[in-house]
Protein backbone atom coordinates (compact mmCIF):
# COMPACT_ATOMS: atom_id res chain seq x y z
CA UNK A 1 0.00 0.00 0.00
CA UNK A 2 1.40 3.14 -1.18
CA UNK A 3 1.40 6.43 0.56
CA UNK A 4 -1.92 7.84 -1.31
CA UNK A 5 -3.88 4.83 -0.07
CA UNK A 6 -2.33 4.72 3.00
CA UNK A 7 -4.06 8.32 3.53
CA UNK A 8 -7.10 7.30 1.78
CA UNK A 9 -7.69 4.39 4.29
CA UNK A 10 -6.73 6.44 7.53
CA UNK A 11 -9.52 9.20 6.21
CA UNK A 12 -12.08 6.57 5.46
CA UNK A 13 -11.21 5.54 9.08
CA UNK A 14 -12.08 8.67 10.57
CA UNK A 15 -15.60 8.95 8.74
CA UNK A 16 -16.10 5.98 9.61
CA UNK A 17 -14.88 5.29 13.22
CA UNK A 18 -15.25 9.36 14.67
CA UNK A 19 -18.15 10.83 12.25
CA UNK A 20 -15.88 13.68 11.73
CA UNK A 21 -16.96 16.43 9.66
CA UNK A 22 -16.16 16.55 5.98
CA UNK A 23 -14.59 20.05 6.72
CA UNK A 24 -12.09 18.17 9.31
CA UNK A 25 -11.14 15.00 7.75
CA UNK A 26 -10.42 17.40 4.37
CA UNK A 27 -8.03 19.41 6.64
CA UNK A 28 -6.21 16.04 7.49
CA UNK A 29 -5.90 15.06 3.66
CA UNK A 30 -4.32 18.29 2.83
CA UNK A 31 -1.56 17.88 5.70
CA UNK A 32 -1.02 14.83 5.00
CA UNK A 33 -0.58 15.07 1.21
CA UNK A 34 1.39 17.72 2.20
CA UNK A 35 3.96 16.03 4.35
CA UNK A 36 3.98 13.21 1.91
CA UNK A 37 4.68 15.35 -1.15
CA UNK A 38 7.79 16.99 1.48
CA UNK A 39 9.14 12.90 1.84
CA UNK A 40 9.77 13.19 -2.32
CA UNK A 41 8.62 10.09 -2.74
CA UNK A 42 9.67 8.33 0.48
CA UNK A 43 6.39 6.16 2.00
CA UNK A 44 4.81 7.62 5.21
CA UNK A 45 4.95 4.40 6.81
CA UNK A 46 8.83 4.25 6.60
CA UNK A 47 9.14 8.31 9.01
CA UNK A 48 11.26 8.46 11.77
CA UNK A 49 11.04 10.88 14.71
CA UNK A 50 13.99 12.82 13.31
CA UNK A 51 12.11 12.89 9.87
CA UNK A 52 9.06 14.76 11.32
CA UNK A 53 11.03 17.04 13.06
CA UNK A 54 12.83 18.65 10.02
CA UNK A 55 9.60 18.43 8.15
CA UNK A 56 8.14 20.63 11.28
CA UNK A 57 11.20 22.64 11.24
CA UNK A 58 11.00 23.02 7.35
CA UNK A 59 8.05 24.54 7.85
CA UNK A 60 8.59 26.73 10.65
CA UNK A 61 11.09 28.25 8.61
CA UNK A 62 7.97 29.49 5.64
CA UNK A 63 6.59 31.17 8.68
CA UNK A 64 3.43 29.17 9.65
CA UNK A 65 1.63 30.06 12.33
CA UNK A 66 2.06 28.49 15.88
CA UNK A 67 -1.66 27.04 15.58
CA UNK A 68 -0.89 25.96 12.23
CA UNK A 69 1.83 23.86 13.47
CA UNK A 70 -0.18 22.39 16.17
CA UNK A 71 -2.98 21.27 13.89
CA UNK A 72 0.08 19.46 11.97
CA UNK A 73 1.54 17.63 15.04
CA UNK A 74 -2.10 16.93 16.06
CA UNK A 75 -3.13 15.38 12.15
CA UNK A 76 -0.01 13.44 12.29
CA UNK A 77 -0.46 12.20 15.75
CA UNK A 78 -3.61 10.69 14.95
CA UNK A 79 -2.46 9.59 11.32
CA UNK A 80 0.34 7.31 13.26
CA UNK A 81 -1.51 6.34 16.01
CA UNK A 82 -3.75 5.00 13.47
CA UNK A 83 -1.34 2.85 11.91
CA UNK A 84 -0.06 1.43 14.96
CA UNK A 85 -3.11 0.56 15.83
CA UNK A 86 -3.62 -1.14 12.37
CA UNK A 87 -0.40 -2.77 12.62
CA UNK A 88 1.63 -1.14 9.56
CA UNK A 89 3.84 0.22 12.32
CA UNK A 90 5.55 -0.68 14.98
CA UNK A 91 6.72 2.15 16.62
CA UNK A 92 5.00 5.42 16.93
CA UNK A 93 7.22 8.33 14.76
CA UNK A 94 5.35 10.79 16.69
CA UNK A 95 5.98 10.14 20.22
CA UNK A 96 8.84 12.64 21.25
CA UNK A 97 7.15 15.26 19.76
CA UNK A 98 5.59 18.00 20.94
CA UNK A 99 3.12 20.55 19.82
CA UNK A 100 3.69 24.68 20.71
CA UNK A 101 1.54 25.87 23.27
CA UNK A 102 -0.99 28.10 21.93
CA UNK A 103 -2.91 30.62 23.85
CA UNK A 104 -6.95 30.94 23.94
CA UNK A 105 -7.55 33.58 21.83
CA UNK A 106 -10.97 34.74 21.96
CA UNK A 107 -12.29 35.42 18.36
CA UNK A 108 -12.83 38.14 17.13
CA UNK A 109 -16.13 39.71 17.30
CA UNK A 110 -18.40 42.61 16.42
CA UNK A 111 -20.52 45.14 18.96
CA UNK A 112 -24.38 45.37 18.69
CA UNK A 113 -24.01 48.57 16.26
CA UNK A 114 -21.26 46.83 13.99
CA UNK A 115 -24.08 43.57 13.59
CA UNK A 116 -27.07 46.28 13.48
CA UNK A 117 -25.07 47.87 10.42
CA UNK A 118 -24.12 44.60 8.50
CA UNK A 119 -27.79 43.50 9.08
CA UNK A 120 -29.00 46.38 7.31
CA UNK A 121 -26.43 46.46 4.47
CA UNK A 122 -28.21 44.17 2.28
CA UNK A 123 -30.75 45.99 -0.59
CA UNK A 124 -33.82 44.36 0.35
CA UNK A 125 -35.47 45.64 -2.93
CA UNK A 126 -33.15 42.96 -4.78
CA UNK A 127 -34.30 39.29 -4.52
CA UNK A 128 -30.61 38.12 -3.84
CA UNK A 129 -30.31 41.03 -1.01
CA UNK A 130 -33.46 39.94 0.45
CA UNK A 131 -32.39 36.60 0.64
CA UNK A 132 -28.72 37.66 1.84
CA UNK A 133 -30.33 39.84 4.60
CA UNK A 134 -32.59 36.73 5.68
CA UNK A 135 -29.28 34.88 6.04
CA UNK A 136 -27.66 37.28 8.01
CA UNK A 137 -30.70 37.91 10.39
CA UNK A 138 -30.92 33.90 10.78
CA UNK A 139 -26.86 33.25 11.16
CA UNK A 140 -27.03 36.17 13.90
CA UNK A 141 -29.72 34.68 15.67
CA UNK A 142 -28.99 31.22 16.38
CA UNK A 143 -24.90 31.02 15.89
CA UNK A 144 -24.34 28.36 13.16
CA UNK A 145 -22.04 27.64 11.92
CA UNK A 146 -21.73 28.95 8.00
CA UNK A 147 -21.61 25.15 6.89
CA UNK A 148 -25.09 24.33 8.74
CA UNK A 149 -26.43 27.87 7.30
CA UNK A 150 -26.06 26.96 3.95
CA UNK A 151 -27.18 23.67 4.40
CA UNK A 152 -30.21 24.30 6.54
CA UNK A 153 -33.33 22.59 4.63
CA UNK A 154 -37.06 22.96 5.56
CA UNK A 155 -37.18 19.88 7.35
CA UNK A 156 -34.78 21.02 10.08
CA UNK A 157 -37.35 24.51 10.61
CA UNK A 158 -40.03 24.19 12.62
CA UNK A 159 -41.75 27.61 12.52
CA UNK A 160 -44.26 27.11 14.75
CA UNK A 161 -42.06 26.38 17.77
CA UNK A 162 -38.83 28.95 16.29
CA UNK A 163 -36.07 25.95 16.52
CA UNK A 164 -33.64 24.49 14.19
CA UNK A 165 -32.91 21.02 14.47
CA UNK A 166 -29.15 20.84 13.45
CA UNK A 167 -26.48 17.87 12.78
CA UNK A 168 -23.64 19.41 13.77
CA UNK A 169 -20.12 18.09 14.13
CA UNK A 170 -19.29 14.19 14.89
CA UNK A 171 -23.78 13.71 13.68
CA UNK A 172 -24.10 15.37 17.14
CA UNK A 173 -27.66 16.63 17.17
CA UNK A 174 -28.78 20.06 18.58
CA UNK A 175 -32.04 22.01 19.00
CA UNK A 176 -31.63 25.68 17.70
CA UNK A 177 -34.12 28.44 19.03
CA UNK A 178 -34.13 31.42 16.90
CA UNK A 179 -36.56 34.75 17.12
CA UNK A 180 -39.62 36.79 15.89
CA UNK A 181 -37.29 39.48 13.90
CA UNK A 182 -35.45 36.11 12.47
CA UNK A 183 -38.55 34.08 11.51
CA UNK A 184 -40.50 37.45 9.90
CA UNK A 185 -37.57 38.04 7.31
CA UNK A 186 -37.19 33.65 6.81
CA UNK A 187 -40.83 34.03 6.12
CA UNK A 188 -40.53 36.96 3.65
CA UNK A 189 -37.84 36.08 2.35
CA UNK A 190 -40.24 32.70 1.44
CA UNK A 191 -43.04 34.99 0.50
CA UNK A 192 -41.40 36.88 -2.05
CA UNK A 193 -37.58 36.35 -3.01
CA UNK A 194 -36.99 32.60 -3.21
CA UNK A 195 -39.16 31.37 -5.70
CA UNK A 196 -38.39 34.42 -7.54
CA UNK A 197 -34.54 33.29 -7.57
CA UNK A 198 -35.49 29.85 -8.41
CA UNK A 199 -37.43 30.42 -11.51
CA UNK A 200 -38.57 26.78 -12.45
CA UNK A 201 -36.08 24.73 -10.19
CA UNK A 202 -37.06 23.14 -7.31
CA UNK A 203 -34.97 22.62 -3.82
CA UNK A 204 -35.07 21.56 -0.40
CA UNK A 205 -32.29 23.97 0.47
CA UNK A 206 -34.01 27.27 2.77
CA UNK A 207 -31.06 29.28 0.88
CA UNK A 208 -30.98 29.45 -2.65
CA UNK A 209 -28.80 29.85 -5.74
CA UNK A 210 -30.72 30.18 -9.28
CA UNK A 211 -29.47 26.84 -10.17
CA UNK A 212 -31.80 25.33 -7.20
CA UNK A 213 -28.79 24.61 -4.77
CA UNK A 214 -26.88 25.83 -1.78
CA UNK A 215 -24.50 28.16 -1.96
CA UNK A 216 -20.67 27.14 -0.62
CA UNK A 217 -19.57 28.71 2.38
CA UNK A 218 -16.90 30.00 0.23
CA UNK A 219 -19.32 32.27 -1.65
CA UNK A 220 -21.24 33.22 1.80
CA UNK A 221 -18.10 34.42 2.82
CA UNK A 222 -17.69 36.57 0.07
CA UNK A 223 -20.71 37.95 0.82
CA UNK A 224 -20.42 38.87 4.03
CA UNK A 225 -17.16 40.54 3.80
CA UNK A 226 -18.44 42.82 0.66
CA UNK A 227 -21.55 43.90 3.19
CA UNK A 228 -19.12 44.50 6.03
CA UNK A 229 -17.06 46.66 3.09
CA UNK A 230 -20.46 48.30 2.76
CA UNK A 231 -20.89 48.94 6.22
CA UNK A 232 -18.44 50.38 6.83
CA UNK A 233 -16.72 47.60 9.37
CA UNK A 234 -13.15 47.66 8.83
CA UNK A 235 -12.66 44.86 11.70
CA UNK A 236 -11.04 41.84 10.54
CA UNK A 237 -13.61 39.29 10.08
CA UNK A 238 -13.86 35.08 9.50
CA UNK A 239 -16.21 33.31 8.57
CA UNK A 240 -17.36 32.41 12.40
CA UNK A 241 -17.70 36.51 12.77
CA UNK A 242 -21.21 36.25 13.68
CA UNK A 243 -21.19 33.19 15.39
CA UNK A 244 -18.96 34.67 17.85
CA UNK A 245 -21.21 37.61 18.01
CA UNK A 246 -23.98 35.74 18.73
CA UNK A 247 -22.09 33.98 21.70
CA UNK A 248 -20.32 37.18 22.88
CA UNK A 249 -23.74 39.05 23.19
CA UNK A 250 -25.84 36.41 24.63
CA UNK A 251 -22.90 36.49 27.55
CA UNK A 252 -23.27 40.24 27.85
CA UNK A 253 -26.87 39.89 28.60
CA UNK A 254 -26.91 36.95 31.32
CA UNK A 255 -26.98 33.91 29.65
CA UNK A 256 -25.22 30.66 31.32
CA UNK A 257 -22.14 29.74 29.84
CA UNK A 258 -23.47 26.12 29.42
CA UNK A 259 -26.40 27.41 27.75
CA UNK A 260 -24.45 29.00 24.84
CA UNK A 261 -22.21 25.51 24.92
CA UNK A 262 -25.39 23.92 23.93
CA UNK A 263 -26.58 26.45 21.30
CA UNK A 264 -23.29 26.62 19.42
CA UNK A 265 -22.98 22.91 19.35
CA UNK A 266 -19.53 22.23 21.26
CA UNK A 267 -19.50 19.08 23.04
CA UNK A 268 -16.40 20.27 25.83
CA UNK A 269 -17.14 23.19 27.60
CA UNK A 270 -13.23 23.75 27.86
CA UNK A 271 -14.49 25.37 23.82
CA UNK A 272 -16.59 27.45 25.12
CA UNK A 273 -14.49 28.70 27.77
CA UNK A 274 -13.03 31.37 25.53
CA UNK A 275 -15.47 33.73 26.38
CA UNK A 276 -15.74 33.18 29.95
CA UNK A 277 -13.87 36.64 30.49
CA UNK A 278 -16.73 38.23 29.06
CA UNK A 279 -19.28 36.62 31.78
CA UNK A 280 -16.16 38.16 34.19
CA UNK A 281 -16.09 41.37 32.78
CA UNK A 282 -20.07 41.70 33.06
CA UNK A 283 -19.93 40.57 36.78
CA UNK A 284 -17.56 43.01 37.93
CA UNK A 285 -19.47 45.73 36.03
CA UNK A 286 -22.49 44.21 37.77
CA UNK A 287 -21.03 43.99 41.51
CA UNK A 288 -19.72 47.62 40.75
CA UNK A 289 -22.95 49.36 39.39
CA UNK A 290 -24.73 47.21 42.68
CA UNK A 291 -22.81 46.11 45.89
CA UNK A 292 -22.59 49.04 48.76
CA UNK A 293 -18.44 49.13 48.73
CA UNK A 294 -18.40 48.04 44.67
Amino acid sequence: MNSAQTIESFLNALWLEFGLSDNTISAYGSDLNLFAKWLQGKELRDVDNATIKSFLASRQQQGITSRSSARIVSCLRRFYGYLLREGKISIDPTQLIDAPQLGRKLPDSLSENDVELLLSAPEITDKLGFRDRAMLEMLYATGLRVSELVELKFSQINFRQGCLRIVGKGDKERLVPFGEEAMDWVERYLATARQTILGMNQSDYLFVTARGTCMTRQAFWHIIKRYAALAGIEKQLSPHTLRHAFATHLLNHGADLRVVQLLLGHSDLSTTQIYTHIAQQRLKALHTQHHPRG
